[in-house]
């Protein structure tokens, strides 16, 4: 019988497929689609995300794969804007469809009744098609076509959940979108057909390798989706099934990385929404319990995190000026002086990537 994977040892697999055990040169293409996509609510955190993963990360190289279209930015796992290679937005887009679908439907409750999820995506449709559009303009339109619903906002969510849209990138924005994005229809940005098929199969297998060993429950967490278990039980013949120390079921690709669980993991910082964070129902691979309210807030805000011994030891906020740009690092508990060194020398970086106009670059410890 195979030994169960500890919680260390979970915390190392999920650190090696996340590129966060050591940076490599690999392109942003890459890199997208080996993360299964990257939490991109905001458009400055996935710049942090793959400054922490990819050696000698560069600002344009992500800007560059947004305007030649080869990177997109859409609404996708757990209804959330999230960044996703164009290949895997067009094979993968479909089987997110379910969730989007149950998920827009139960956050909007009462507001969307008397509302025709159908015939207001079809009334949408043709607008983004005929070139991006912020939300602004499609609600207004949508008010005009059925003046009887009096939540445009309502409206306009269930277009952003029913249909496959992208954000079109502005070229003066610093870091890529501005605060009111124009979406656009996907398949005419792409050139290519988007697909509509449901089936999770190939998603399953792609989280796997960038979350797993893993439950359905933590494929639900992540995806949105429902009833994930059918898919996993339908996939057992080509995945390895582990137990945890609890004894529960995990699945996992056979050859995926499975580091010791003593493998040495350097401090990294770790961008806001990051899906390392919120991938699981079981989060403790990566953050205890009772520090999960100091990092996830009532209103969904997820605060950027650093990690000690690869888990998450604290928060980080930047404060920039002309004059300085500054890392403000804090722990949950005190740290030893080597953690805090080589926090120090990472952070520094970071400032001066993430504000490279700023005239110094300061870190401070907090507490």
């Amino acid at each position: 019988m195979a030994v169960p994977l500890t919680r260390r040892a979970l915390n190392r697999a999920l650190l090696a497929r996340q590129i966060l055990l050591a940076r490599e040169t690999a392109g942003v293409e890459e890199v997208i689609a080996r993360l299964a996509g990257m939490q991109a609510q905001e458009p400055r955190p996935p710049f942090t995300g793959l400054w922490s993963r990819i050696e000698g990360f560069r600002r344009e190289a992500l800007l560059d794969a947004l305007r030649e279209r080869r990177v997109v930015r859409a609404t996708l796992m757990r209804g959330t804007l999230h960044l996703m290679t164009a290949e895997d937005y067009a094979s993968l887009r479909g089987a997110l469809q379910p969730g989007l679908d149950l998920g827009g439907m139960a956050i909007l409750g009462e507001r969307a009744a008397g509302i025709d999820p159908a015939a207001v995506a079809a009334a949408a449709a043709p607008l983004f098609r005929e070139r991006p559009r912020t939300f602004t303009e499609v609600r207004d339109a949508l008010s005009r076509a059925f003046p009887g619903v009096a939540d445009e906002r309502a409206m306009g969510y269930i277009a952003r959940t029913r249909l496959p849209l992208v954000v079109a990138p502005d070229e003066a924005a610093e870091w890529g979108f501005r605060p009111d994005p124009a979406f656009t229809d996907a398949e005419a940005w792409l050139g290519r057909p988007v697909s509509a098929d449901p089936a999770p199969d190939a998603l399953v297998l792609r989280y796997l390798a960038a979350f797993g060993p893993a439950t359905p429950a933590d494929f639900q967490a992540w995806s949105g989706l429902k009833g994930a278990k059918a898919a996993f039980v339908q996939l057992a013949d080509r995945l390895a099934v582990l137990t945890d120390e609890r004894g529960r079921t995990l699945y996992d690709l056979p050859d995926a990385p499975r580091p010791p669980e003593d493998a040495p993991a350097p401090a990294r910082l770790v961008a806001d929404f990051d899906n390392l964070i919120l991938s699981h129902a079981d989060r403790t691979r990566i953050i205890a319990d009772e520090h999960r309210p100091l990092v996830v807030s009532r209103n969904l805000r997820v605060a950027p995190t650093f990690l000690v011994d690869g888990f998450v030891a604290g928060t980080w906020k930047l404060a920039a000026t002309r004059k300085a740009a500054t890392v403000t690092l804090s722990p949950f508990a005190a740290l030893p002086a080597a953690a805090r060194e080589e926090l120090a020398a990472e952070a520094g970086a970071l400032a001066r990537f993430l504000a490279p106009g700023a005239a110094d670059a300061r870190v401070e410890f907090a507490g």
